[in-house]
């Protein structure tokens, strides 16, 4: 395979921070130090790679979002970014079995016809609380659709509602699915994902089960309210499951277009944390090539520069106006409200 099997600078501290080496790191220009990328970065120059938890494994920094994927104008507009991501070094590739009704897996899949072993293919299970047969099912439908015989990461998505952690863990849940599908040899790693409250998370997070992934939102504005980076990816680290940012454009990149932050600054400060990738929705070749570039001269922040920067936007971030995946039902699923009885 292509992503490396190689992890170095001190085995990236036990690979996120496990134990001793993680309490040492005090904040972000600690970890920064710790991996070596203090300093002016080359003005062009590769992705960086980081570690996939404690497994042993390095992906790329920034990793392609399938859901942004579909909505491009064809199959071939998407096969020819997604070839274009990969030859700038992007290796990680999301998905998930409901995307567009199936249509992203399609798409993706396509795209990846002769370059499986090239990329770290992830998608998510959508049961929302339904049980390991429905589960499997999903599993054997996202597998067929994706052309592959196996999932590098199978997560369970959206995680957003307060009785999700009990439908997931319940004898006969997704949860099962997972260990499963692990068992036969079609999935290599585990996780889940969320977006609304980091009470949920560790919820999840408390039933220690061995999750290799955990896909949660990251962005300035986060850590101000309901803040997953304060509350959730400390216990990433200290348990080496690899935290997987998503939403660091605020998932609409509304504070973009107001001029409130520039993507520079937004993505930055998320590759700042100590996450492995950082999921990007790209929806057009322009910003792919942006956050291409982005990554490529990246040079962490302090945490002075971090902390300049959350006071920066602390009278926007405090009403949670741009998270409304925290704030509102507006970016959960069709089919969790369907199964949780809640009118779309």
């Amino acid at each position: 395979m292509a992503f490396s099997s190689r992890v170095n600078r001190r085995e990236l501290l036990k690979a996120l921070g496990l134990a001793g080496a993680a309490a040492a790191l005090t904040g972000p220009l600690d970890w920064a130090r710790a991996l070596g990328e203090v300093g002016a970065p080359p003005a062009s120059g590769p992705i960086p790679r980081r570690p996939f938890g404690k497994t042993g494994i390095e992906v790329s920094a920034l990793c392609l979002g399938g859901a942004h994927l579909s909505r491009l104008e064809s199959q071939a507009e998407a096969a020819s970014v997604v070839h274009e991501a990969i030859d700038a070094g992007i290796d990680f590739m999301d998905n998930a079995w409901e995307y567009a009704a199936g249509r992203a897996e399609e798409w993706m899949g396509k795209a990846l016809v002769g370059k499986r072993s090239k990329v770290f293919l992830m998608t998510k299970v959508c049961s929302h609380g339904r049980d390991k047969r429905v589960a499997m099912q999903q599993l054997e439908e996202s597998l067929r659709r994706l052309r592959t015989d196996y999932l590098d990461l199978w997560q369970i998505h959206e995680v957003v509602y307060e009785d999700d952690p009990d439908r997931h863990f319940a004898p006969g849940g997704a949860v099962e699915a997972l260990v499963e599908a692990k068992k036969q040899g079609k999935v290599r790693f585990i996780g889940f994902t969320g977006h609304k409250d980091p009470s949920i998370h560790l919820k999840m997070l408390a039933h220690d089960f061995p999750f290799d992934a955990c896909q949660l939102p990251l962005n300035v504005f986060d850590g101000t309210y309901r803040s997953f980076e304060r509350e959730v990816l400390p216990v990433l680290a200290k348990r080496g499951i690899a935290p997987l940012a998503m939403k660091s454009l605020s998932g609409d990149g509304e504070p973009i277009k107001r001029g409130i932050i520039t993507p520079e600054e937004a993505l930055r400060y998320v590759l700042s944390l100590p996450v492995c990738t950082v999921v990007t929705g790209v929806d057009k070749r322009e910003v792919l090539r942006q956050n291409v570039g982005i990554a490529r001269r990246f040079a962490p922040m302090s945490a002075q520069e971090m902390a300049a920067l959350r006071t920066r936007v602390a009278a926007y971030a405090a009403d949670g106006r741009f998270e409304l995946f925290k704030s509102s039902r507006s970016y959960d699923g069709r089919i969790g409200r369907e199964q949780h009885h809640i009118q779309s």
